[in-house]
């Protein structure tokens, strides 16, 4: 399945064909336990559709991220060094 292929789909004709792949999936896991799949790179085919329709999914749903821009990225201050103290003795209770 090409990109274009699902770029002018709606998100429901998207999620019906996520739901088939879903399908042709299970339907090739069980095929490939049973020692019956014999061209086995098409579940790694239908893995990557199974991505792909997911991600348009989500563009189209408006989770479209974008990363932060690192152009302006600012340092943080230097942290100031803490002398540390020795620990406190502790005391018998008894005076000297």
């Amino acid at each position: 399945m090409k990109a274009e292929e699902l770029q002018g789909k709606t998100v429901d004709e998207l999620s019906k064909t996520l739901l088939d792949l879903k399908k042709q999936q299970f339907n090739l896991r069980i095929q490939l336990s049973q020692g019956q799949l014999e061209n086995t790179s098409t579940v790694r085919v239908v893995r990557r559709d199974i991505a792909r329709v997911k991600t348009f999914i989500s563009q189209q749903a408006g989770g479209v991220v974008k990363a932060p821009v690192k152009a302006a990225a600012k340092k943080a201050p230097a942290k100031k060094a803490v002398a540390k103290k020795a620990p406190a003795k502790k005391s018998d209770g008894k005076a000297a």
